[in-house]
């Protein structure tokens, strides 16, 4: 019983920080893309980053509501969108956080790929798929950097944590 509750207590204070972070990291850089009034962010490094390291329910909680409170602040007509394609975004990375590297980068790449066409089929709908393809690029771009941010940091967390406890 006093384990559950430490293990409740774990996921949500690591799922508060992570939101946090998410948030942050997706407002302090973002590039207004004016044709689907959305932006360019770093944020999916930090989605990435907390499903992978601790499992789907943090990387949805993460991904959806810190990305969501980004968009609510940013452009806040993306927020209902986003809660769904960055909470699925952190639920398919965090499928793969008690497996290995090859598991960890290929659930990361079709976690971005999701993101990409959450809101290319999100902003199809709303502007058109002529201004969707405007922010296809930085899309990509956003996807590549947050996989390959989110790799190289998680694998530097989980060697330095596997590290320190076999000293």
């Amino acid at each position: 019983m006093e384990s559950e509750k430490k293990d409740e207590i774990k996921v949500i204070s690591l799922s508060i920080i992570f939101v946090v972070l998410v948030a942050v990291s997706t407002m302090i850089i973002s590039i207004p893309v004016p044709a689907t009034h959305g932006y360019i962010n770093l944020g999916d490094a930090m989605v990435l980053i907390s499903g992978l390291l601790y499992g789907p329910l943090v990387g949805f909680i993460a991904g959806g509501f810190g990305s969501s409170i980004a968009d609510l602040i940013l452009s806040p007509g993306y927020a209902p969108i986003t809660l769904i394609v960055k909470g699925l975004e952190g639920i398919i990375a965090g499928t793969s956080y008690k497996s290995g590297w090859k598991m960890k980068s290929l659930m990361a790449a079709i976690a971005v790929t999701e993101m990409v066409a959450g809101y290319m089929i999100a902003e199809g709908f709303l502007y058109g798929f002529g201004a969707a393809l405007v922010e296809l690029p930085g899309n990509i771009f956003q996807a590549f950097w947050g996989w390959t941010v989110s790799l190289s940091v998680t694998f530097l967390i989980k060697e330095k944590y596997y590290r320190a406890k076999r000293q």
